[in-house]
């Protein structure tokens, strides 16, 4: 049994940003619980081939300790992994860091105010206060198809790569998201043949080159703060001309024009084209930002099926139509089922109230800013319900997240006592958050994994810019959104 003043569940980016904001802080009494080996979340998990970020690493990086190659603008998975350990390496996130600790519940007393974590091995870490970073995108989704344990050849999910699969032979690929796009050219390598099932097309918009000019290189070697100058541009780009497109705004038709142009110039075949157009809106799923993906399905062994699937078969997948298609290997590029927050985590809070029980009254997972639920006092989300931005920086949404949790925390001190979200609080948020989705395309829009089903609620975006986010956020103060929690005196429900 351990005693901390935070524990801190998740070493992605998210638990990282805390755990160096509190060390900025001066706090140095925390402990970051990590189930997996290193630190490093969906870039330690995603080694599919091809795996890298389609967001400029310059603005997909730490604020507190940014990405400053001046080579190379897209790096690749492994090359975002050493990043972030070298991130803990340099901020000395690691002697707090606990690797391959698994938690399972956690439950707030409420005779002390604190919370009682319990691991799958059974170790117990008592916490004035917990930090949830454990993300959106890493409970992978694998579709429920008939047959699918009857294949005999290798079958498994994209974030769960098997490195020991031949990959030279007859490959299915089933889905087409940003995962999918970057394998497909790097399995058509290598394999006699690549099949790729589609469900929906993606929008793509054109991916600029993955190292930048020699001009570009030069000035980001020899120009004093011209990363920070670039970080900071790409930052304001993505709000004024991204974030619109979510609500049909002036740069959704332009963005429409570019990827149509996109698919046009590198797929000149006129039925594959037709098979590739999507016929929803752009923005309704996330757009890919990719230039290889298109030109590896025009390939003379590569082919794309957007006939549903039937079923699987011990050595291949059967269409709806009766084709049947060998497979030696089987990827599911399916994505996560990303609204699912807390999947096998059992939270509990004030007066046992069971979290998952508290949001299925409400219809969907829900809190205020992504990162506080009332009636869960000294409880915080990173990259909760409704905070992931689909056209900016994620690790930029989880650092305002941190700072408002450190004023939290602030407030907690000079409080002497446990605070919480008020309802009140919750259901002025709520009301904004509601009027701002209903101007999205989201609502109504194809089935993504923005929504908690095909046709239910919208569970995962922020509806607006990163900038935007941050200002309310900076615009609230603790103190009118959160009261301090008395101990030993539990409200009845």
């Amino acid at each position: 049994m351990s005693r901390h003043r935070i524990v801190v569940v998740g070493a992605g980016f998210g638990g990282l940003t805390m755990g160096a904001a509190l060390r900025a802080a001066g706090i140095d009494d925390f402990v970051i619980l990590e189930e997996g080996d290193d630190v490093g979340g969906v870039w330690r998990e995603n080694t599919y081939p091809g795996s890298a970020c389609d967001v400029p690493s310059h603005l997909y990086s730490f604020g507190f300790d940014p990405y400053r190659d001046a080579e190379v603008r897209f790096p690749d998975q492994g090359s975002i992994l050493g990043y972030m350990r070298a991130v803990a390496d340099r901020n000395g996130l690691r002697r707090h860091l606990r690797s391959n600790t698994s938690v399972t519940s956690a439950t707030y007393v409420d005779a002390d105010g604190t919370w009682t974590l319990t691991t799958a091995d059974g170790q117990l870490l008592h916490a004035d206060a917990v930090v949830w970073a454990v993300g959106q995108l890493h409970r992978p989704a694998v579709p429920d198809l008939p047959g699918a344990h009857s294949f005999t050849g290798r079958a498994f999910h994209s974030a769960r790569w098997d490195h020991d699969a031949d990959l030279t032979g007859h490959v299915a690929v089933v889905g087409t998201g940003s995962s999918a796009a970057q394998m497909v050219p790097e399995l058509a390598r290598t394999a006699t043949t690549v099949t790729l099932y589609q469900r929906t097309p993606p929008w793509v918009l054109p991916k600029p080159a993955d190292r930048f000019g020699p001009v570009s290189r030069w000035a980001l070697a020899h120009l004093p703060g011209l990363h920070r100058l670039y970080r900071a541009g790409l930052y304001l780009g993505a709000d004024l001309l991204l974030a619109p497109i979510t609500r049909e705004g002036w740069s959704a038709r332009p963005a429409r024009w570019l990827a149509l142009a996109h698919l046009r110039r590198q797929v000149p075949d006129r039925a594959l084209r037709d098979k590739l157009t999507p016929d929803y809106r752009i923005g309704e799923k996330r757009i890919l930002v990719d230039s290889r993906f298109y030109p590896a399905l025009t390939l003379p062994h590569v082919e794309l099926v957007t006939d549903p699937v039937d079923r699987v078969t011990g050595d291949g997948i059967r269409t709806v139509t009766g084709t049947h298609r060998h497979a030696d290997v089987i990827v599911w590029a399916t994505g996560f089922r990303a609204p699912e927050f807390f999947s096998g985590i059992t939270v509990r809070g004030r007066n046992g109230v069971d979290l998952h029980a508290h949001w299925a009254e409400r219809g969907r997972p829900e809190a205020f800013f992504g990162l506080a639920v009332p009636g869960f006092p000294s409880m915080y989300l990173i990259a909760g319900p409704h905070s992931f931005t689909p056209t900016n920086s994620n690790p930029s949404m989880k650092e305002h997240q941190v700072r408002y949790i450190m004023r939290c925390l602030e407030l907690n001190a000079r409080l002497g006592a446990p605070t919480a979200v008020t309802p009140a609080a919750m259901a002025a948020y709520r009301r904004r958050l509601d009027a701002a989705l209903a101007r999205t395309v989201w609502p109504g829009g194809v089935r993504s994994w923005f929504k908690l089903d095909s046709d239910g609620p919208v569970t995962n975006p922020w509806p607006a810019g990163a900038r935007k986010f941050a200002r309310l956020l900076d615009a609230h103060a603790p103190a009118d959104a959160f009261t301090a929690v008395p101990v030993r005196d539990v409200p009845a429900r």
